[in-house]
């Protein structure tokens, strides 16, 4: 590090440094073997270490993007409790969320939801422990038309959207 960099320190302006990307979630359980199985086959995804105590999973060039630790003693998930809501991933196109609906759907892994929430059309799924996992598209083409219809009234009205069937899209 230079002097310039580190006199940078000191000027710390009115913004924190953003991260550039969301590297991964790791997620506790007390019931291991079935939640890497399910992660392995809902990202359709490799494991890329594992052991009895940690497994590490991911689906594209990123070393891992889920964790799962194995902690006995772990209890249920409290749907009222405080904590994760749930994780999204986002597919390129409306066909991509829709083949990976159909592939999950043919390993026996169903959605709970389905949603057109106006900027995205989303699948939701729950994992073994109840963690909830949203697989989107979004409905805009650029950043500036999805903020611009949250911004509308139209959203204002129903921010969270209509129910779909997802068989009906395909």
């Amino acid at each position: 590090m230079n002097s310039a960099d580190h006199a940078a320190f000191d000027r710390l302006g009115e913004k924190v440094t953003s991260p550039s990307t969301l590297a991964h979630v790791v997620l506790r359980t007390a019931n291991f073997q079935p939640m890497v199985d399910f992660y392995t086959a809902f990202l359709g995804g490799r494991v890329t270490y594992g052991n009895e105590f940690i497994c590490f999973i991911t689906y594209d060039s990123e070393h891992h993007r889920i964790a799962i630790l194995n902690v006995p003693g772990t209890a249920k998930k409290q749907p009222t409790s405080s904590g994760l809501e749930h994780i999204a991933f986002t597919f390129p196109t409306m066909y991509e969320l829709l083949l990976a609906y159909r592939q999950r759907k043919h390993l026996g892994i169903a959605p709970v939801w389905s949603v057109n929430h106006g900027p995205t059309t989303s699948i939701y799924y729950k994992d073994p422990d109840g963690n909830m996992l949203e697989t989107q598209v979004d409905n805009f083409d650029t950043i500036e038309d999805a903020n611009a219809f949250m911004n509308s009234s139209h959203f204002a009205e129903n921010p969270i959207g209509t129910d779909i069937d997802v068989e009906d899209l395909i």
